[in-house]
C-alpha cells in the first residue's frame, strides 16, 4: 500500500544553512533516504528552489553529501537524488518523492512513498489540508510526525 509522511513544521524560522526550516527538512529526508538506499526526487515548487536546495546539498559535509543533480543536466549515470520542478523532470524511476509544492504532483501514483509537509502559515497549512484529503482519495496509508 502507497504511504505518505506529513511532517508537521512550528516555525517559519530559517535554518544556519540559509534555507527555511522545511527545505533543510527536506535535504535530511533526502540525505536519510539515500542512506537507506531509496532514490529520491525532490519535487520543486521551482528553478528557483531547486537550485537553493542543490546548491545547499552541495556545501554539506563528505560524510553526509548525497549524490545529486537537477532535473536535466547530464549525467553519465543517474544520481540518487534528483531536484525537479514542474516542466522539468525526467522520467527516471524512485523510490521516494519529497513533495515541497503546494498541491498533490499529477505523477504520484508512480511512487509507492511520499513525504509532505504541514507549514505554520495558515494559508499554506489550509493547502496542506486539500493534499491530505487527496492522498486520502487516492488510498494511501497517511502518517503524521511532529518536528
Amino acid at each position: 500500500m502507497s504511504q505518505v509522511q506529513f511532517y508537521l513544521i512550528n516555525t517559519e524560522s530559517v535554518s544556519n544553512t540559509g534555507l527555511s526550516l522545511l527545505e533543510d527538512l527536506a535535504c535530511k529526508l533526502a540525505t536519510e533516504s539515500f542512506r537507506k538506499g531509496q532514490k529520491v526526487l525532490l519535487w520543486c515548487e521551482d528553478k528557483t528552489q531547486a537550485e537553493r536546495l542543490d546548491e545547499a546539498l552541495w556545501q554539506q559535509d563528505l560524510e553526509t553529501f548525497v549524490p545529486h543533480n537537477l532535473a536535466g543536466e547530464l549525467t553519465q549515470y543517474p544520481t540518487p537524488v534528483e531536484l525537479a520542478w514542474e516542466g522539468k523532470r525526467n522520467s527516471q524511476c524512485r523510490d521516494i518523492v519529497i513533495n515541497l509544492c503546494p498541491v498533490v504532483p499529477d505523477f504520484i501514483n508512480g511512487f509507492n512513498q511520499a513525504i509532505d509537509f504541514v507549514p505554520t502559515d495558515e494559508t499554506a497549512k489550509a493547502l496542506a489540508r486539500e493534499r491530505y484529503k487527496h492522498y486520502r482519495q487516492l488510498g494511501w496509508q497517511l502518517s503524521t510526525h511532529q518536528i
